[in-house]
């Protein structure tokens, strides 16, 4: 079923779809910290509008519909890798992977990938270890939540990509 699923850059017109998906597929991370005033369920249409102008981002499109979305933004030689989110209804088959596994294709130039989830957050851990990331860093958001800082080292050039397993 996974493999049917189309990936390509979202454009403008998928913001208020992809903010539809993103405010319930944070419900499970609202659930986990007993917190529903968490940033991703927050934001509004023109939040997300504004972010298509500093970020990438990319959907997965099943049937014409949006099940999966990810954004990225680089500076200073890393890739940013921000709201991962896919469907509850289409988790546990691989689309958070092909989205992330995209995201390091479309950005082999870069030194480094970052990306954060919650420390509570084990599915979430659990995926961007099993894709290469460790953490780097924690820090509180506000009194419920610590994020942790996840990062992947890019070792050599455009053709001959590398990533560092310690």
């Amino acid at each position: 079923m996974a493999e049917q699923i189309e990936i390509s850059q979202a454009v403008f017109e998928d913001a208020i779809q992809i903010l539809a998906l993103q405010k319930l597929a944070y419900q499970s991370e609202a659930r986990i910290y007993n917190d529903w005033t968490i940033p991703p369920l927050l934001q509004t249409a023109e939040e997300i509008q504004d972010e298509f102008s500093t970020h990438m981002f990319l959907k997965a499109v099943s049937e014409r519909s949006i099940i999966g979305s990810v954004r990225t933004r680089v500076m200073d030689n890393t890739c940013h890798i921000g709201r991962l989110i896919v469907h509850p209804e289409w988790q546990n088959l691989g689309i958070g992977t092909r989205l992330v596994t995209e995201v390091e294709l479309m950005h082999r130039d870069v030194a480094r990938f970052e990306l954060f989830t919650g420390s509570n957050s084990i599915r979430n851990l659990h995926l961007y270890h099993k894709l290469g990331y460790q953490e780097f860093r924690r820090e509180p958001l506000g009194s419920k939540v610590e994020l942790v800082y996840l990062e992947k080292i890019v070792i050599g050039k455009k053709k001959n990509i590398r990533y560092k397993n310690s």
